[in-house]
This record gives structure tokens, sequence and C-alpha cells, in this order.
């Protein structure tokens, strides 16, 4: 009965961050939905947050690959949002918090993106850069990401790719890619602050098994995400992944 449920579990783990990588994301937030459904749900924050970035690195790393070998990446969109972004996940994984309120403002903030996101009128433009944001505007923003990443245990790819998209600064692809760069960056910096202060349990012989199920899901949804679907439909998948981490954070608060 344990490995059928070990298995569950892997597979689980697979079509998630299949589905994220599709859209440039880690799948962090996906990760710790399916964790506290199982009997992994009665470690601390720490520990969930720590295993849920370290499965993002891969994952997003798979996804920046990909999108950036497909020609979907801008580094002058990038950077004014990870200048701040880095400093301030390393302060939030430092942090301890408590995320009761936070959930229910999060759940709120996740429908309303996605609602805005199928809103969109027009075709998509496939254009690399389509208006970048100015400095301050994006430092700012990264900077909020950054710390919220940090505290509650994800990559801040579900914030961004709908904020770039609904305020034009990026075509869906490229969006992908960015936030791929974005997540990446933001896990690895959110495990330092846990690091630095002393909260790190990572356990290897959990975290492998994890680690080869989400590669593979990751590899193939980055491909399929960056070289076989159209602008629109790497939108409709950000919309549905936006949705399922609204879903998780209200099941939990329910139950």
């Amino acid at each position: 009965m344990e490995v059928v449920t070990t298995g569950v579990l892997l597979i689980a783990l697979c079509l998630v961050a299949f589905l994220y990588a599709s859209v440039g994301h880690g799948g962090a937030s996906g990760y710790l939905a399916i964790l506290s459904l199982t009997a992994y749900s009665s470690q601390d924050s720490a520990w969930l947050k720590q295993h849920a970035w370290s499965l993002n690195l891969l994952v997003a790393g798979l996804a920046f690959i990909a999108y950036r070998r497909s020609g979907y990446f801008s580094w002058k969109l990038t950077l004014p949002f990870i200048i701040t972004s880095i400093p301030a996940a390393m302060m939030g994984g430092y942090l301890k918090v408590d995320h009761g309120i936070y959930d229910v403002l999060l759940s709120i903030t996740l429908i309303f993106a996605a609602w805005r996101l199928l809103a969109i009128k027009g075709k998509d433009s496939e254009a690399l850069l389509v208006a970048p944001p100015p400095y301050h505007i994006a430092a700012v923003i990264g900077l909020g990401i950054g710390l919220l990443s940090g505290v509650v245990g994800v990559g801040g790819g579900i914030f961004l790719s709908p904020i770039i998209l609904l305020f034009g600064w990026g075509d869906a692809k490229t969006t992908a890619g960015v936030a791929a760069a974005f997540v990446w960056l933001n896990s690895a910096a959110g495990l330092v602050g846990n690091a630095i202060s002393g909260q790190l349990v990572l356990e290897a012989g959990v975290l492998l098994p994890f680690a080869i199920a989400v590669s593979i899901g990751g590899f193939f949804g980055s491909k399929m995400g960056a070289e076989g679907l159209s602008q629109q439909t790497v939108r409709r998948l950000l919309v549905a992944v936006l949705l399922l981490a609204a879903l998780k954070r209200v099941v939990e608060l329910i139950v």
C-alpha cells in the first residue's frame, strides 16, 4: 500500500511539473498542495518550503533552458525585477511568518489575475519584447514578489507572469522565459535565507525520488511549451495554473 501511495505521489509531482514548466514556472505551489494532502503535511513550514524550492530549481532551470533556446527570453525585461527580488526573497526565507491572513489575500489575488488574463482580448503578440516596464516600477514589483516568495516558499512566477501580460510588457512565451529565470533565482535566494537563519532541514533521501519525478515532467512540459504550443495556448495554461494554485489555498482554508 505504501508503495502504491508513493507511486501516486510521484506521478502527481511529475504532472504538476509538466503543467507548470509549460508556462515557465517551477511548480512550488503545486508541490506544496500535493504534499499537504499526504503524510508530509505534518512537516513544518521550513521543511515544506525547502523541498518545494529545491524542486523549483530543477523545473525552472529546465524551463529556462527550453524557452531561451527557442528565443523567448529577454535580459532587458528580467533584470529590473530580479535586482530587487533576490535580496527580498532571501529576507523572506530568513523570516518566520504566520500564513493565515496571507492565504486569504493570495487566493483572491490569484483568482483576480486569472480572470483578468481570461478577459484579455486580441491576438497575442509574437514580438520578443512588447513594451518594457519603467525601471522603478519593475524594481518595486520585484521587491514585493521576492519578499512574498521567500515567506510562502514559492518562486514568484505565479505573480510575475500575469503582471507582465496584463501590462503588455511581454508576450506569453517571452513571459514564460522571464518567469523561469525569476523563479530559479528567487528559489535559490529563499533557500539561502533559510540556511542563514538556521532552518535548513533538507532530506536527500526524500528529495531524490521527488527530483527524478519533477525532472521528467519539467523536461517534457518545458519542451512542449517552448516549441509546440501557440502564444494563446501558453496563456490559457497559465490561467489554469493560477486557478489551481488559488483552489489549493481555498481548500486548505476550509479544511
